[in-house]
């Protein structure tokens, strides 16, 4: 558990800049993909893949991105401490799973048959 207290600080107006300068830079390459729609589909993908990932590096550092940067770390760090179900005890909860997923329609049909005709039948007289 992270017991680090941390001091929420507004947007410096560095990283405004830089932010905004990744989003010129993602839009150029949106751009780049529909203004040569001419050229190998490669080259246009590629255009808008470099246009993403240098948006995505300047906004890495970025305070807000420090941030985003931290908290993957972090997840990463929870994840390993996870423990996975092995092969047998996932296929086994999952039949049992479908099982009671069978049950339970199936009383629900029978439910609804049962409610049909009592209404159908012998509250409206309806065949």
């Amino acid at each position: 558990m992270n017991t680090k207290a941390e001091q929420s600080k507004g947007s410096q107006g560095s990283d405004i800049a830089k932010l905004v300068l990744a989003l010129l830079v993602l839009a150029s390459g949106i751009f780049a993909y529909s203004w040569y729609n001419t050229a190998a589909g490669s080259l246009r993908l590629a255009m808008v893949l470099v246009g993403v990932v240098a948006s995505l590096a300047i906004a890495a550092f970025t305070g807000p991105g420090r941030r985003v940067r931290n908290f993957l770390l972090e997840s990463q760090f929870e994840l390993r401490k996870v423990v996975w179900p092995t092969r047998d005890e996932t296929v086994k909860t999952t039949g049992i799973i479908i099982a009671v997923v069978v049950v339970l329609s199936l009383l629900l049909g029978l439910i609804d048959l049962l409610l049909r005709s009592v209404v159908f039948g012998w509250l409206l007289k309806i065949s």
